[in-house]
């Protein structure tokens, strides 16, 4: 077992949702806690070395990227492939050099064929063709699994990948020009409800079925690995349920009170048809979510609000 007591632990991305969720879960951990400043530019490594060297973290986690949805991924392909492979290239190389002691690397469920088998075993990975719509991001992200596989291959270090599936709560994007699915419900229905439209629209066929995880239950999953695993194949980390899009949007209706209809831009990508990951293997090593997806759309409306405010 890996203690994080008493170690410095860095954050990469510790502004975004993700970042910002697992800093609160690391509050539990009594270890130190190290950000780096905005001026780091995490894709020039000069600028990444330089900052591991002043600062030695013991423990790091790389929760930074470039993200976004289906219209984001497909309009930024080079940015989306650069970036991260900028980012998570000069993270994981600066972190060996200066010699961290433990490395977690969070990749995404996209990274999976568009046809894997369902629920998604981690055996899936690169097996078949990805989803056209996100390969740029998915390409850049099983790079970064390959890289802490090489560097603990060639090196020894104790270098680590996860899997979350889609991911929302607190600190999420609800920009509807980049955000996912969850937030861009969340802002369609409350400008709706607050504007008294009759109706929201959803792209495609609403039949696309989704996983979601709640970002503090991904984030205490997070801390769960670092403890107790250390392997080189990746571990996903998801809620084990799914549903169609259609029902999520009823429900993100529901939650914000919104009573209007739902319709459907058929002209617009459909993504995946299925993506949903076995959660086998962290559930026998004894960690699940603890956060139902009703009490995690609330919480996330909560945020939304807040934000607005």
């Amino acid at each position: 077992m890996y203690q994080l007591a008493g170690k410095r632990v860095y954050v990469a991305g510790h502004r975004g949702m993700v970042g910002s969720a697992i800093v609160r879960r690391l509050a539990q951990e009594n270890c130190e806690l190290l950000t780096s400043p905005r001026e780091v530019d995490l894709r020039e490594q000069a600028a990444v070395r330089e900052w591991f060297a002043a600062n030695r973290p013991d423990t790091v986690v790389v929760a930074a990227a470039k993200v976004g949805g289906i219209l984001a991924n497909d309009s930024y392909p080079a940015q989306f492939l650069y970036d991260n492979l900028m980012i998570e290239a000069n993270v994981i190389d600066a972190a060996h050099r200066s010699g961290a002691q433990k490395l977690l690397f969070l990749g995404s469920s996209c990274i999976y064929p568009r046809m894997a088998p369902q629920p998604i075993p981690e055996e899936a990975l690169l097996t078949g063709p990805l989803e056209p719509t996100n390969e740029w991001y998915a390409i850049a992200k099983i790079a970064g699994i390959k890289l802490c596989q090489a560097y603990r291959r060639e090196y020894g270090c104790d270098f680590i990948s996860a899997m979350p599936t889609n991911l929302y709560g607190p600190g999420d994007n609800f920009d509807l020009t980049s955000s996912h699915v969850l937030p861009a419900l969340i802002r369609k229905a409350h400008e709706a409800k607050v504007a008294g439209a009759p109706s929201i629209e959803i792209w495609g066929s609403g039949t696309p079925r989704r996983e979601f995880l709640h970002v503090d239950d991904l984030a205490d999953g997070c801390i769960f690995l670092l403890k107790n695993y250390s392997g080189e194949e990746h571990i996903n980390l998801g809620s084990g349920k799914d549903l169609p899009i259609i029902e999520l949007a009823q429900l993100v209706c529901d939650v914000v009170g919104f009573e209007g209809q739902i319709t459907k831009d058929t002209s617009k990508p459909d993504g995946t048809p299925r993506k949903l990951m076995s959660g086998d293997r962290i559930a026998k090593m004894g960690w699940a979510p603890r956060i139902s997806l009703r009490a995690g759309i609330e919480d996330a409306y909560r945020a939304f609000l807040e934000q607005q405010a």
